[in-house]
């Protein structure tokens, strides 16, 4: 009976092998000879494309950014972009993006480094970094907190410690220029080659000027602009052209129109009419504003809601003429948004995007009509950027 015992253990232990031979022999048969392989972008960005910038409060030390076409759907790419991400600056001739990031060398504590990486657009890999102070500003992201100067030569970064200033990055020779200090003033908006202004508490405005080195040549503070106390304006303003423009929590568009380098007031005007404002209609959101030169077209997510919701996602968009002051179109979304973009093309796309579930969909801007969704994005969807 033993030998019988010890007969039946063998055969089972060479049937055993010869299944898992087998096995082995089948997958061997099934796995290609490489698993995957490094794709590259075109050299020339589809007008189409869209960076979901994504300050992924849930792992807040490893922001990212992902790149989606418009037109398929498809996800292109991805950036790893460090803690508390802001937003990615695309250089004018589109080559080179700017990333301002922060490290700390535990993860989320000990000693923190700041720096501005460089990645090449067609391979997104890194070009480089450029050390800067460790003093960014760490607040839900704008356009404002990072943007290029009209030639392309400086990048101005937001700082607050709380102390407040710029600093200052020379693009051409990739290297920390300085600072600049704007107290009491916040975030940049570029007004020229070598000229900015910045927000202040009042409603003024703290204009800016440089010279060729990147250092702060005069620094003059405006009569203020907004009404602060009644009706303040978002720090989430969109350029066209020679014209900054905000608007109110009220609803209330003020043109920052920038004449020689100098920025001025221009004519206000109001995105809702009294019967609007009886049912409580105003902007609100993350990105709330998008502009298209091209039809001189102003979007803006509108919601019903009270004074202090001038955050909230909306589920309709509204269009209006910036020659007429008037509104001409009314898109109803899909699913609520705080962020939306334009492109900049003659056949442009509206992009949306929920802060709930991180999909963004896809529309026609001219008609309105939606054309595809693209789900899970982004985890804390943030700011839309196109090329």
């Amino acid at each position: 009976m033993r030998n019988l015992r010890l007969d039946i253990f063998a055969f089972a232990a060479a049937l055993l092998t010869c299944e898992m031979q087998a096995s082995s022999a089948a997958a061997a048969a099934f796995v290609p000879d490489d698993t995957g392989k490094v794709a590259s972008l075109p050299v020339t960005p589809s007008p189409h494309w869209v960076w979901v910038n994504d300050i992924d409060l849930p792992h807040l030390v490893d922001g990212r950014a992902m790149l989606v076409d418009g037109d398929s759907g498809r996800f292109l790419g991805s950036l790893s972009t460090g803690f508390s991400f802001e937003r990615l600056v695309i250089s004018q001739d589109g080559k080179v993006i700017f990333s301002p990031e922060a490290y700390f060398s535990r993860g989320s504590r000990g000693t923190r480094t700041d720096v501005v990486t460089l990645y090449d657009t067609v391979h997104l890999t890194p070009l480089g970094e450029i050390p800067i102070p460790a003093k960014r500003s760490s607040n839900f992201p704008t356009m404002a907190n990072a943007e290029l100067t009209d030639d392309g030569r400086f990048l101005l970064i937001y700082n607050f410690t709380p102390a407040q200033s710029i600093t200052v990055v020379n693009t051409q020779s990739r290297q920390f220029v300085g600072e600049i200090e704007t107290p009491g003033c916040a975030l940049v908006y570029p007004t020229g080659a070598r000229s900015f202004f910045s927000i202040c508490a009042d409603g003024a405005l703290l204009d800016v000027r440089m010279n060729d080195a990147g250092v702060a040549i005069s620094s003059q503070r405006t009569a203020p602009m907004f009404d602060t106390q009644h009706d303040p304006v978002a720090e989430r303003p969109v350029r066209l052209g020679d014209t900054w423009l905000f608007v109110s929590f009220g609803g209330v568009v003020y043109p920052i129109v920038v004449q020689k380098n100098t920025p001025t007031r221009g004519s206000t005007w109001s995105l809702i009419t009294a019967a609007d404002r009886a049912q409580h209609w105003r902007p609100g959101g993350t990105q709330e504003l998008a502009a298209q030169s091209a039809q001189s077209r102003l979007f803006v997510i509108m919601h019903q809601g009270g004074l202090e919701t001038h955050k909230d996602d909306g589920k309709d968009v509204w269009v209006y003429d910036l020659a007429r002051h008037a509104r001409v179109q009314s898109i109803a979304l899909r699913q609520s948004a705080g962020s939306i973009q334009v492109t900049r093309d003659s056949k442009p796309l509206l992009f949306s995007i929920s802060g709930e579930n991180g999909m963004l969909d896809v529309y026609d801007a001219t008609s309105g009509e939606f054309l595809r969704s693209v789900d899970r994005v982004a985890t804390t969807p943030t700011l839309l950027i196109t090329p």
